[in-house]
């Protein structure tokens, strides 16, 4: 009998051992991609041996949701709305679940707007996000150990009542360390650092009947990148010419803007709604941010050439509906009714505004990398891709 309860203990010490073992960790990728699989399918790819993950969720568009640098126990790096992934139901105006790219298109505002119907007042109450970029499955075409590529057909109407007729293509793309460094103009062979790099690759083609005119309305691919805010983390918006810049949500506070060393830094710390777009002019295509506590550096870059156009999404009847944005920057806050979306900040961008017979289309690619490690590693990378140290990147 005393050997009996002795197994027993023994059986019990072993089983709860393992659990502590295995015991998922708060913030890492595997926790998140554990939750992401108990309420969507989710796809995981990877590359650099496994190191770089990245989980995407067909059904909120293809979406990216998160990445890491260091394999299923590294940092977690996009924000996930846990409760509204968790939840079975669907919001009226929209449906924030969060992640580091997802495919949403413009123009948001104004007289060709597609988030207004036609005759609404540009006010939140009337303000809707379109269900095909919102709840709406992108099917998977192909797959891969490290791509995936999905698509869509839709259709949409704007504010002044002209169809669109819209196929989606969306490529998922996790790179190898040769095409960071070729991308990026880096070797990393000499920084000891963890990194992840992924880029979307996304096409919207004209499959109806009429050509889109700017008579009657344009539309754009935007990508928009949810990540974790922190009272440590700065964006960075890097510029050319003058950093003239347009602000979305009145005045910002002096203590959350800088400008200096020909970058624009902003707060990414959730607590004060602040919103900010580049004109083509002063655009240059190399974003970021970083994380003071965490050591994490994030870097975007994007397609752009010598388009000039842009759709405008300002909530207003437009004198100029295409001198709009390639690029923003937004960092969460309160609302005015003191609910609030995140808390969160986006690192987005835009392709050009297109007038497109049938079959025609228009393609924009954002790509997001972080990087983790030495900090004097991270210094010199800092000074590679935005020609200032750390210590530069603070208000």
């Amino acid at each position: 009998m005393k050997y009996y309860f002795f197994t027993l203990i023994m059986a019990f010490s072993v089983i709860t051992g393992c659990d502590e073992k295995h015991q998922i960790k708060e913030g890492t990728f595997e926790y998140d991609i554990d939750f992401l699989k108990q309420h969507q399918e989710t796809i995981v790819l990877t590359n650099n041996d496994g190191k770089s993950r990245v989980a995407v969720v067909p059904a909120y568009q293809g979406r990216i949701m998160t990445s890491s640098a260091s394999g299923e126990k590294g940092n977690s790096y996009g924000w996930l709305n846990y409760e509204a992934i968790a939840s079975d139901k669907l919001e009226e105006k929209i449906n924030v679940y969060g992640g580091e790219d997802r495919f949403w298109m413009g123009p948001e505002g104004g007289q060709y707007s597609i988030f207004f119907k036609n005759g609404d007042e540009f006010t939140f109450d009337k303000w809707q996000t379109p269900r095909q970029i919102d709840t709406e499955v992108f099917e998977v075409v192909s797959q891969s150990t490290s791509s995936a590529s999905f698509q869509k057909e839709m259709k949409l109407e704007n504010y002044q009542g002209f169809p669109f007729h819209i196929q989606v293509n969306r490529a998922v793309n996790v790179f190898d360390q040769k095409t960071v460094e070729q991308n990026l103009g880096i070797d990393l062979h000499q920084l000891q650092l963890d990194y992840v790099g992924v880029e979307s690759v996304n096409e919207i083609k004209n499959i109806g009947h009429q050509p889109w005119s700017k008579d009657t309305g344009l539309l754009s691919i935007w990508i928009l990148g949810m990540l974790k805010p922190s009272d440590q983390s700065k964006m960075i918006v890097t510029y050319k010419g003058a950093p003239e810049y347009k602000s979305y949500f009145g005045d910002i506070p002096s203590d959350n803007i800088a400008v200096k060393n020909d970058m624009i830094l902003l707060k990414a710390d959730g607590k004060h709604r602040t919103k900010i777009g580049l004109a083509p002019e002063n655009t240059n295509p190399l974003i970021g941010s970083y994380d003071t506590e965490k050591k994490i550096l994030t870097v975007c870059q994007f397609s752009f050439g010598e388009d000039k156009e842009y759709v405008n999404s300002l909530w207003e009847h437009q004198e100029t509906p295409y001198q709009g944005d390639v690029v923003n920057v937004y960092n969460d806050g309160p609302l005015e009714d003191g609910g609030q979306l995140g808390p969160f900040y986006e690192l987005e961008s835009s392709s050009p505004a297109k007038e497109l017979g049938k079959n025609e289309s228009v393609k924009h690619s954002h790509i997001t990398y972080h990087f983790e490690g030495d900090e004097a590693d991270l210094n010199s990378l800092c000074q590679q891709l935005f020609k200032v140290q750390l210590s530069d990147i603070s208000i």
